[in-house]
């Protein structure tokens, strides 16, 4: 076999964990926050989308580092270092981000369906049916398969952010036109920190390059994965700044969201009103479920990390009936919250992706201190890149604690 041949089959074999956590970065939360902010700030948001690409590939390549050189998960790591109790709080914090998301997720998924005149308990019902049936009747690699070909859907929006035919010139000096003394401002700017940085990232592919069996020789490729899901799951959310910015944000400037159908009323303008809805749909879906395949998967690990039990997609349920069981409970438990209908679909999302904002100085300090102490010197976080890492990830865990606190306060 040619050696272009060789690599690129080598790649395709290490590339998934990155790209799907990337691509579940990018899910129902995240994209109703950014639609938030293109409609009341316009394109105010858009550098701040920018400044987060590298933050988040350097959050993330240090959870590859560590799982690849360890093979170790996130909480187990914790609890092997630092003992049980702080490993608790670890996943303490991840469990609520997890369920915070999970409501988000089947909240996108209830709002695609109501409009098509579905009701949340069909909708919501059938995409628990389908997630269950996919984790119970597969491997890690076909579960990785069909969450990317489902997250491929949101590049729908960027194409219609193409469309849309922004501005450019107006959209490059709004930018840095930074409301800096508007605590509402500040409040959504945490949003979409929080929608960036998650908890459950972190512990998702950690997890998942072990799953996966991912060894030394895949670390470079595992890096290369990383740094695309990260420009990919960035262009996506600047795609939704831009189709807000430019028809909800021209129309009705300032005024926030408060359904998931307005937001799909930001399409029609460039594709009509039902292929619109249709478009809209398709890349909601795909990032409501890929991202609660990835959110409903990384409770499941990391509780196991701490509890001890088996946790693997290769294991059949009987061998690691836990594991399953708390997979299924976390999709049924949010599930049944969203039908209930007692939560605001905008208003929960963007109040989820600010608490993820308020647990990063936990998330990230927990991160960087494995980074520092556990791994190999060949691979420890050492020297002026480790002060880099350092600056920016405390820069960032105080950035959206600070900024969503004063949201919530003001």
């Amino acid at each position: 076999m040619k050696p272009q041949k060789l690599w690129l089959r080598f790649f395709f074999f290490v590339v998934g964990p990155g790209l799907v956590v990337m691509l579940a970065d990018t899910d129902a939360s995240s994209l109703i926050t950014a639609a938030q902010s293109g409609a009341v700030w316009g394109y105010r948001m858009l550098l701040l989308q920018m400044i987060l690409i590298p933050i988040l590939f350097i959050a993330q390549e240090l959870t590859v580092r560590l799982g690849i050189v360890t093979q170790q998960g996130h909480g187990e790591l914790i609890k092997n270092h630092f003992g049980k109790k702080w490993a608790w709080l670890s996943v303490s914090t991840l469990l609520l981000s997890c369920l915070g998301a999970m409501i988000s997720e089947f909240n996108g998924v209830a709002g695609v369906g109501a409009l098509f005149g579905i009701p949340p308990f069909y909708s919501v019902g059938l995409v628990i049916i389908f997630m269950i049936t996919m984790a119970w009747t597969g491997s890690y690699h076909s579960v990785e398969r069909c969450a990317i070909l489902i997250g491929l859907f949101e590049l729908i929006f960027v194409a219609v952010a193409v469309l849309a035919h922004p501005h450019y010139h107006e959209a490059w000096m709004t930018m840095w036109n930074v409301p800096v003394h508007n605590s509402q401002y500040w409040y959504l700017a945490a949003a979409n920190v929080g929608a960036v940085v998650m908890p459950w990232m972190i512990f998702y592919q950690q997890s998942a390059v072990i799953d996966k069996k991912l060894n030394l020789s895949h670390l470079k490729m595992a890096r290369a994965d990383t740094i695309i899901g990260a420009i990919l799951t960035q262009t996506i959310m600047a795609s939704m700044v831009i189709i807000t910015a430019a028809t909800i944000g021209k129309t009705n400037p300032g005024v926030p969201l408060n359904t998931v159908s307005q937001i799909s009323s930001a399409l029609t303008p460039f594709l009509g009103k039902t292929v619109g809805e249709i478009l809209f749909a398709l890349g909601m879906l795909g990032a409501a479920l890929v991202a609660a395949i990835v959110v409903s998967l990384t409770s499941a690990w990391g509780l196991g990390e701490v509890l001890g039990y088996k946790r693997s997609l290769e294991h059949h349920p009987k061998e690691a009936p836990w594991f399953y069981a708390m997979y299924s409970l976390a999709l049924i438990l949010s599930g049944t919250l969203v039908v209930s209908g007692l939560v605001n679909p905008v208003s929960i999302s963007v109040a989820a992706v600010v608490m993820n904002a308020l647990l990063l100085p936990i998330v990230l300090g927990f991160l960087f201190l494995l980074a520092v102490k556990t791994l190999p010197e060949p691979y420890r976080l050492k020297g002026t890149y480790a002060w880099v890492v350092g600056i920016l990830l405390g820069g960032t865990a105080f950035f959206g604690l600070i900024a969503g606190l004063w949201g919530i306060f003001d």
